[in-house]
């Protein structure tokens, strides 16, 4: 997600239950640890292309997909290109409609302040918020994601959100899939129609819109629990009667 860190999911390489998985992590361009040079080149698109380029060089053919926020919708695009080399598909908040850019929006209204002023603007808000995990996550911002990252990414992903159907492409992979949301969330409007596609719905405690800061542990054995499903018909029977909830 934006802002986000491979650190985020690192807690996931000292669980037991994934012992028998390889795990790859990375951090977006101007986000993390890592570096870039033309900031103007960040787009979503960019970043599928990126993820396609790490799973040829790691000669990783087919794979379990987890995505947040940005990075689900990122995800979601290329598991619409990939098909059946998606084994399964863990979307946490990942962007589907307009409604989701609740962050990414508000780069639209900036105006004349500069990229500094914005984030600095961007994460006092978030402190503020009364919403689980919005302070850590604000806290950090401005040491997570480089000021010239910010409006690049947050524009492509408004422009994908109004102008693609996601939900849509969403319904319609191949790929297993589980849908996870924080309880401060459950009012999003597509979540009715995502319980009655074949579409795992999974509501995490005492969470908002960051489950891995303010319940990693519900978040990590949800997405065990669906990677490690083999008998589909049962997983499936679960998405018609309504969400799960993962204390």
């Amino acid at each position: 997600g934006f802002g986000s860190t491979k650190e985020d999911y690192a807690d996931i390489l000292l669980m037991e239950e994934y012992s028998g998985y390889g795990y790859l992590a990375f951090d977006y361009p101007g986000c993390g640890s890592s570096e870039i040079d033309h900031f103007d080149e960040l787009d979503i698109p960019f970043l599928v292309q990126l993820t396609k380029s790490l799973l040829e060089h790691f000669e990783i053919d087919a794979f379990h997909l987890i995505g947040h926020s940005m990075g689900g919708l990122t995800a979601l695009l290329l598991a619409h290109e990939f098909g059946p080399r998606v084994l399964s598909f863990t979307n946490i908040e990942g962007n589907l409609a307009p409604e989701d850019c609740f962050f990414s929006r508000s780069v639209l209204n900036n105006g004349t302040q500069s990229p500094r002023a914005f984030l600095s603007k961007l994460a006092d808000a978030l402190i503020n918020q009364n919403q689980f995990g919005y302070a850590v996550y604000g806290a950090g911002l401005k040491a997570k994601v480089h000021e010239n990252a910010v409006e690049p990414y947050f524009r492509s992903i408004v422009a994908l959100s109004d102008g693609m159907d996601l939900l849509g492409i969403f319904g319609d992979l191949q790929a297993k899939r589980q849908f996870i949301y924080g309880e401060q969330n459950r009012h999003l409007s597509y979540l009715p129609t995502l319980r009655t596609s074949r579409c795992q719905l999974v509501e995490i405690a005492t969470s908002s819109h960051f489950p891995m800061y303010s319940n990693a542990t519900a978040l990590f054995q949800s997405i065990c629990k669906f990677v490690n499903c083999t008998d589909t018909q049962a997983f499936m029977d679960h998405t018609d009667i309504s969400a799960l909830r993962v204390e």
